[in-house]
């Protein structure tokens, strides 16, 4: 049965641009046909760019010709969501507020991958000005969940998560200020790395709550998102050897919530289970109320949504849907006493984690509570809150991984892994041996 080069990993498509049997044309066509495919009935992209993909992938295989390789994602294509600056592109961020915007330089992060030789094919959808959704009122429709279309795929980086579970490219880039990577990754059954604050150029990313904001890949498996990471950084790839006498630290305590699917308990303790069968040593470990420290982070991220959008919303109010409006204006209430105290109460949880990894190599949490919601619960302008264990990480800025680690009611859920600043290598190990050890994401919604 002939393979359609859509199917390949990175890893795959990269041996065969090598040894000759694929072209980066090839490759990049069937990525094209692939979106004329399915992208009607998901709607992840909201800018297909065939002339540019086309000729970066002709401009890839003389490169290859010449004898000229630019690494792992030579060749290979990838997705951006709707916030990233690409030269000549309509960046529009989800809103109407930048309705007839074209971007006139390129984020940094983008090229980047650029310079690796990827391939970009075009921008994702996001929730209007990356913040909540979804929102009738934005630009354009939300993306559908492919496990279940009548879901939603959790935002703000849905586009991304959507395209890479959808089989329409591997890897794409996201942002995450309070999970917008993890969350869309954990509701459409895809691996999404939040690296550590500061690893990834913000410059030329549409700023949400800079002080939260981070880019990272969403990719269909660890090591290709442990690829992309490493472009992007110019670092070494994490070599993703096992977990054998790795020390994790299970945040059980955190599972506990109304909104928390009852699978959820039984899928981390056999996520956990796992772990220590492939060698780890898992301890059961006293975290902070996660309630108090949510409360704290909402009011940061809050606060530097009003600071970066407030403004121009209270400007042109008619041009930004209710959801977004909402969420960005009600920051303007943080007062500066209530932000330093918040401040300061997230810094005393940032201080016990490290304190934690000290002794843990990494922390196991949920990354969502439930499953994606359906659509209809957003209808007639609802504002439906989506239990996450996501937030307080933007605000501490450890690295964090979130991957498959089976189904509620039909969808995906997640698993987090937590690690110390500067140690995506290990997050990613740990993240790759779970995978490995489990069917968790080899599952295709297509499939079926």
């Amino acid at each position: 049965m002939k393979i359609d080069p859509a199917d390949l990993s990175i890893d795959e498509a990269a041996t065969a641009l090598r040894s000759g049997p694929l072209t980066a044309t090839i490759l990049v066509a069937a990525h094209l046909q692939r979106i004329a495919d399915r992208n009607p009935a998901i709607g992840a992209f909201v800018h297909v760019a065939p002339e540019d993909a086309t000729a970066a992938a002709q401009a890839a295989d003389t490169a290859f010709a010449a004898g000229q390789d630019f690494g792992p994602l030579h060749g290979i294509p990838f997705a951006i969501k709707d916030i990233f600056d690409v030269a000549g592109w309509p960046v529009r961020w989800g809103s109407r507020l930048q309705k007839d915007r074209i971007a006139t330089s390129t984020a940094p992060s983008v090229q980047t991958l650029l310079d690796a030789g990827a391939v970009p094919l075009g921008l994702v959808a996001t929730y209007e000005l990356a913040t909540v959704g979804p929102d009738q009122h934005s630009l354009y429709a939300q993306p559908r969940n492919p496990w279940n279309p009548a879901h939603v795929t959790g935002g703000s980086s849905s586009g991304s998560a959507a395209a890479v579970a959808s089989g329409m490219v591997r890897i794409a880039l996201g942002t995450d200020t309070g999970g917008s990577v993890r969350s869309p990754a954990s509701y459409c059954g895809v691996v999404g790395l939040k690296p550590t604050y500061g690893a990834v150029s913000l410059d030329g990313v549409m700023p949400l709550a800079t002080a939260l904001d981070h880019v990272g890949p969403i990719a269909h498996n660890v090591t290709e998102a442990a690829a992309v990471f490493a472009v992007l950084t110019k670092s070494a790839r994490a070599e993703l050897l096992g977990v054998v006498g790795t020390r994790i630290a299970y945040g059980r305590a955190w599972c506990a919530d109304t909104a928390a699917d009852p699978a959820l308990e039984p899928l981390m303790d056999e996520a956990a289970s796992v772990l220590s069968l492939c060698g780890a040593q898992v301890s059961l470990v006293e975290l902070p109320d996660y309630a108090a420290v949510e409360a704290a982070a909402a009011q940061i991220i809050l606060a530097g949504e009003y600071a970066s959008h407030g403004h121009t919303i209270e400007a042109q109010p008619s041009d930004v849907g209710p959801a977004a409006a909402k969420s960005i204006l009600s920051g303007k209430s943080v007062t500066s006493r209530q932000l330093v105290a918040a401040q300061k109460f997230v810094g005393g949880f940032g201080a016990a984690v490290d304190t934690l990894l000290r002794d843990h190599d990494v922390l196991i949490l949920p990354t969502t509570m439930a499953p994606a919601p359906p659509f209809s619960a957003f209808a007639e302008g609802k504002t439906v809150w989506t239990a996450m264990r996501t937030l307080p990480f933007n605000v501490t800025g450890h690295p964090v991984l979130s991957v498959p680690m089976g189904f509620a009611n039909g969808l995906p859920m997640g698993l987090q892994i937590v690690g110390r600043h500067g140690d995506e290598a290990t997050v990613c190990r740990v993240g790759a041996a779970f995978e490995a050890a489990t069917d968790h994401g080899a599952g295709d919604p297509y499939s079926a």
